[in-house]
């Protein structure tokens, strides 16, 4: 899992049949601080998430399939809960 910030949606006019009904969302790594770190990542909505929010997602074809329960979805990184807190002990 990855912590993320959700800093864009994805709009397309055309979709694969299966992800039709989802949203495409651009999001970024973030260390514990909050800091944006490496590249951005396309991920497939399924907590309706929005822009500003923090939030975890999966990176693995095969755990993709298992939280969308299809496994035609042609989907590499899912968003898979957004993240109310986070407290760091030291």
């Amino acid at each position: 899992m990855t912590l993320c910030k959700v800093i864009g949606t994805l709009v397309a006019t055309q979709k694969n049949e299966h992800l039709k009904p989802q949203k495409i969302l651009i999001v970024q790594p973030i260390d514990l601080e909050g800091k944006l770190i490496g590249r951005d990542i396309l991920a497939l909505d399924t907590v309706d998430a929005g822009i500003g929010d923090t939030v975890l997602i999966i990176q693995e074809g095969q755990s993709a399939a298992q939280v969308l329960k299809n496994k035609k979805v042609p989907v590499h990184s899912v968003v898979i809960a957004v993240v109310d807190g986070l407290e760091v002990a030291e």
